[in-house]
């Protein structure tokens, strides 16, 4: 899913969060946007990794080669995994979840990533992709180091 998708979808998210709970703190409730979106840092993190170039412009040309090369792959049959995605994986969201025990913000940020995550999910499950992601981080460092 395009990040302009999941910043408009938190967006909406947060502020049903909002009418629900109006009482929530504004600083809880940006939490919830910000991460709802910003947890796609590392797919910028891994195109600056496969490429070297920092520029923003050039990781979202690299997303859509990439992007390309997968649905010509999905074709012809190839069910290969992409990149490898650090905080979409199962002991990421869990870390930030435990660490909500020491300070509140990160139950938001949570939130926000769990919704997030659930659009990726859905989106995939939609184009059928969802085989090109990996979720856990112990099987992705087992294949890493195996």
């Amino acid at each position: 899913m395009l990040p302009r998708w999941h910043i408009f979808l938190g967006a909406i998210f947060t502020l049903i969060l909002w009418l629900i709970y109006p009482q929530t703190n504004w600083i809880y409730l940006s939490l919830v946007f910000l991460s709802s979106f910003l947890i796609d840092f590392d797919h910028y993190a891994a195109s600056v990794i496969k490429t070297g170039r920092w520029s923003l412009k050039e990781s979202f040309k690299y997303h859509e080669i990439e992007g390309k090369r997968a649905e010509a792959e999905k074709k012809r049959g190839i069910r290969r995994t992409g990149d490898f995605h650090l905080f979409h994986t199962i002991e990421f969201h869990l870390l930030v979840f435990a660490l909500g025990f020491f300070w509140s913000g990160f139950f938001y940020i949570f939130a926000g990533m769990i919704f997030h995550s659930l659009l990726d999910v859905i989106a995939m499950l939609y184009t059928g992709f969802l085989y090109r992601r990996e979720y856990f981080f112990i099987n992705w460092l087992r294949k890493m180091l195996f």
